[in-house]
């Protein structure tokens, strides 16, 4: 007689908007998939199901990638803008004296810097 796997405990993490975090514990059948956690979740759509951008432990995953227990799927939403791009503009903004790593440094009394 084979066995019975014991189910698998995940967690489905998402993030709709900035500062909202969505968080619900799965209990799934062994062998349970990306995709069998975003069904069972209730959240999406099957046709979404390919657009969406997903991950496990913030490693990108696919929706074919195999679960394991106290797996943590992420669900990821675009970035509005690119990373690079805000950092140059805020440096930009912020001009070449406020920005940088000696921005923060402060000097005492007698004009030796801290």
């Amino acid at each position: 007689m084979k066995p019975v796997a014991p189910p698998l405990q995940v967690s489905l993490v998402r993030s709709p908007a900035p500062r909202w975090v969505e968080e619900i514990h799965l209990t799934l059948s062994a062998g349970a998939t990306v995709a069998h956690a975003l069904r069972a979740s209730g959240w999406f759509a099957e046709a979404q199901l390919p657009e969406l951008l997903t991950g496990v432990w913030g490693r990108k995953a696919g929706l074919d990638q195999l679960l394991r227990e106290r797996d943590r799927v992420e669900i990821y939403r675009p970035l509005r803008v690119d990373p690079k791009v805000a950092r140059r503009e805020r440096f930009r903004k912020q001009g070449v004296r406020n920005a940088g790593l000696f921005a923060a440094r402060r000097h005492s009394e007698n004009g030796d810097s801290t």
